[in-house]
This record gives structure tokens, sequence and C-alpha cells, in this order.
């Protein structure tokens, strides 16, 4: 049995090897390094697979996030919510900003953001609205852009670990994660479904002046060389990047389609197991792209699970140890610990298992006999 790894970057960088390297070749020989033809092309093509008006790449998701929020002009003091249970990232740019981070409880079976967490946190200085799509997971946007028009919010969509997932409406209309609020944010971290060999992310909207702003703050706030008509950054994604992740967009929906499977067969393995709750999907699977595949682990010591995979060479990551309520750098006496039931007890419960596009039969089949026989 070939090697288990968390992410195989070169299993599936095999397949794409010829045109990736060929793209990268162009990219050397024309020297085009930086805002060249590749990125405007990339850009192009995740405007179309979104369906989205406006894509502006960036350095990394975290300026990605941090620019959206720049973008709509929100002010020190202003309150953002976000979820409790998720990446440093997401609250870290609300810090940097001087913004006031509102951390609110998740949902036990999405470990998504709760609407009605959210709503309870709303006061006159909440200005925006952070739901991430946590593990892939999409968030309730239905519930959340009515709360949001309710409150006269922005909302920005933390769409780092989701691209490619779909929302359906109670309609029957149904819009990719990252295009239903107000802007969104994504991360080409190298794991992620849709990553680079490097870093790079990217911000979504459908408003004209909204984008118009970002790119100029994305580009030291110029829109025109030596004039600089807001405050910006420098955060570009560079060319090389952009032929990696053209090329990997070819087969986006390829890769999830992949996870979706595995994520399928590891549910046969573990279905109806007392001490094993497997993540929820909804919409034949559509609302989830499996960035992790987590589970629940329920009256068993998780942590002697880790160790008992890791006895047995079999990758897996708790993701997230720490409540952020609980971090050092963003503990706040406005905090109560009955504010955060359902995230105090996912720290202890959740583990995820690999998770990616070359898991194969033979594998997947390994992990999860391994962890039955843990908990047997």
């Amino acid at each position: 049995m070939e090697k288990i790894q968390m992410v195989d970057l070169q299993g599936q960088y095999k397949y794409i090897k010829p045109e990736v390297e060929m793209g990268m070749h162009e990219v050397l020989e024309s020297a085009m390094f930086i805002n060249g033809p590749k990125v405007r092309e990339f850009q192009a093509d995740l405007e179309g697979y979104l369906n989205v008006k406006h894509v502006i790449p960036c350095a990394n998701g975290t300026d990605a996030l941090q620019v959206a929020m720049m973008g709509l002009g929100l002010q020190p003091g202003d309150e953002v919510i976000t979820a409790d249970f998720t990446f440093a990232a997401t609250v870290e740019v609300i810090a940097l900003l001087q913004l006031t981070p509102v951390l609110v409880d998740v949902l036990p079976d999405t470990f998504n953001i709760d609407p009605e967490a959210v709503r309870k946190a709303i006061t006159p200085k909440t200005k925006a609205i952070v739901p991430v799509h946590l593990f892939g997971q999409a968030a309730n946007m239905e519930a959340l852009m009515k709360i949001a028009h309710e409150h006269d919010l922005y909302v920005i969509e933390d769409n780092a670990q989701g691209i490619g997932a779909n929302y359906s409406f109670s309609d029957g209309t149904v819009a990719k994660t990252g295009t239903i609020g107000h802007i969104g944010s994504t991360s080409f971290f190298p794991s992620k479904n849709l990553g680079c060999y490097g870093d790079g992310g990217a911000i979504f909207t459908n408003d004209d002046d909204l984008a118009h702003t970002i790119r100029g703050i994305v580009n030291h706030g110029m829109y025109e060389r030596y004039h600089h008509d807001v405050v910006g950054v420098n955060s570009r994604l560079d060319s090389l990047q952009a032929v990696v992740l053209k090329e990997k967009l070819k087969y986006l929906d390829f890769y999830n389609e992949r996870r979706k499977y595995a994520a399928l067969r590891y549910d046969d393995f573990f279905k109806n197991h007392p001490n094993i709750i497997t993540p929820v999907r909804e919409a034949e699977c559509d609302s989830h792209v499996f960035h992790q595949y987590t589970l629940r682990i329920i009256d068993a010591d998780r942590d002697a699970l880790v160790k008992h995979l890791q006895e047995h060479q079999i990758p897996c990551g708790v993701y997230y140890p720490i409540p952020l309520h609980l971090q050092k750098a963003y503990k706040d006496e406005r905090y109560q610990e009955s504010d955060f039931e359902i995230t105090n007890r996912l720290v202890k419960e959740v583990i995820s298992l690999p998770m990616h596009t070359e898991l194969n039969e033979e594998q997947l089949s390994h992990i999860a006999k391994t962890v039955l026989s843990f908990l047997a």
C-alpha cells in the first residue's frame, strides 16, 4: 500500500505536470511575473466558474479577508461577528484593523456559525458578519443574509475551505459559496481544494464600485502609477501561481467529486457506530466539498485515537484544539463560557482524517479499520 498522506500534492501534480511546466516556462520566458497575462487569464476563468462579476487576486487568503474589510470602509471600533470555531486568520484580520471581534457559537452538525447566535450578538456597533464555510460545508447563507438585511449589515464570506461548494436557497436557486454575501474571500494555500504551489488568495464581489476600490487597495492604493488614491497594501498573486491555479481550476469539480467519494466511503465504514458522528451534508453532497473529513468522537478518548493513528503511520489533524475565545490574543472579559457550549464540546471531539483526490480504496479501508479497531 502506498504511504498515506493527509494531502497528496505530489500525486496530484503528476497528472498536470506537463501543462504546469509549459505554463511556467512561458512566464519565465516572458519575465511577466507580476500582474502578467496568466493572472488575468486565471481571473477571468474563475469569474466564469463562480458566475461572479469580479475576482480580484491577491497574495494570500488572510490578505483577502483584510482587504475585503478595508474595501467596505469598516472603522476602528466597529463590531464584526464571526465564529468561535475556526482558524485564527478570520479573527486576526479583524483585530489587525482595530475592529472589534465578536465571537459566537456554532452549530453541532455543520460546525458553521449559528444564525441565532449571530442575531443575539448584534448591537448598534455591529457592521458585518463573517460566516466561515468550515471544512468545505456551506454555512446557512439564507438565514444569515436575512439577518444582515434586517440590520443593514455587510456579509463577508470566508470561503478559504469551501471553494466549489454550492448553496441551495429555499426557492430552488443555487449559488457558489463566496458569491452570496456582499464580498467573499478565499485562500489558494497548497492544501486547499484549489491550491497553488505557494501562497495566493482572491476576493469576489458583484459590486462594481467595491471591486474598483479593492483593485486599488491590493496595489498600494494606486489606480494610476504613483497616484495613491486610497490607503492600500501590497498584495498580488504572482504569475507562476496563476499558471498552477488556471490548470487546477479545470479539474476543480473533479477534485471535489473525488473528495466526496472518499467521504461517502468513510461514511459507509463508520455508519451507525455509537462513538462516531460523521459529517452532515445536504443537497446530495453539493453543499460540502470536504476540504476536511471531520468526525466527532463521542464517549471515547479522541486524543488517544490521534496517538493510535500516528502509531499506525496514519496522519490526522485536530482542527481546532483551542476555541478562539480562549486564545491568549483574543480573550475578552465580555465572553462567558456558557455562550460557547457547542464549540467547547467540539474542540474535545473532532478529528480530521486524510482527505484528498488521490485516496484509493485500499487506503480508505485501512484508515477506517484502524479507527474502528481503536473503538472496538
